[in-house]
């Protein structure tokens, strides 16, 4: 993780002082008016929402756009209940399971379920995703084609394996996770948005635990993303596989 480098808010436009103000109170992080020499991380606040920017890398800002193209595409001509993340959590006939994303990262799984009918809490315990994910979803909430969708998403700031244990009285049917880092058996290097994320939360070394807590929940059953090469989690053989385009879907009921 990051832990140990600046990550600082932003802005230059004068419009925005006041949000950036906000939002570095908000997360105890130091306001700079002007982009630091040093390698570091800024969330950016301008016309276009929230940002997360590395001023040691090439690639442009990272910003959660749940009105993007590509997720347009996927919700208009992404096969409906019939891909695989669709099947794995349940979603079939009239059944529309109430989801729990224990890992939220970018939300955009999250934004498939909820196109597909489901509502779905999501989690996240990196303070600096969480405010990206929370831009994204007020910037999606005023896209009148995407509100209800959204309306069907919430987010939640913690660690899901505390989080599952204390809030028994939540009611959720699925638990879906998906590690945005597992831990790699080769030294290759993620790509893009992607590496900069890698920069800020390093690798999900506690996906055992995790998997152990949502197990041992009342949920009816459990989904696990994984990619296609790498084994079950510690062991453990699923009660079905469901195969994607790049990655597979572990499932446990």
């Amino acid at each position: 993780m990051i832990a140990d480098q600046a990550i600082a808010v932003f802005t230059e436009d004068k419009r925005y002082l006041q949000q950036a103000v906000d939002l570095a109170a908000d997360l105890v992080l130091p306001l700079v008016n002007k982009r630091p020499d040093e390698e570091s991380l800024l969330l950016v606040v301008d016309r276009h929402g929230v940002s997360l920017v590395s001023t040691a890398m090439a690639h442009g800002p990272l910003r959660i756009d749940f009105s993007s193209p590509s997720l347009n595409y996927r919700r208009r001509f992404g096969g409906g209940r019939g891909q695989a993340i669709a099947r794995a959590v349940g979603l079939k006939g009239g059944n529309t399971p109430r989801v729990l994303d224990a890992t939220a990262g970018l939300g955009r799984d999250s934004f498939v379920l909820a196109s597909l009918g489901c509502t779905v809490i999501m989690i996240e315990r990196s303070t600096i995703m969480a405010a990206l994910l929370a831009d994204g979803l007020s910037r999606g909430q005023r896209d009148s084609d995407i509100a209800a969708v959204i309306d069907r998403m919430s987010l939640r700031v913690a660690n899901a394996v505390g989080w599952i244990n204390a809030d028994e009285n939540i009611d959720f049917d699925v638990i879906y996770i998906d590690p945005m880092f597992p831990p790699r058996t080769k030294s290759a290097l993620v790509k893009g948005d992607m590496q900069l994320l890698h920069k800020l939360l390093g690798v999900d070394e506690d996906i055992e635990l995790l998997l152990s807590t949502a197990l041992q929940s009342n949920a009816s059953r459990v989904v696990v993303k994984r990619p296609k090469k790498f084994g079950n989690v510690v062991g453990l053989k699923p009660s079905f596989v469901l195969q994607g385009r790049s990655s597979r879907f572990d499932v446990y009921l």
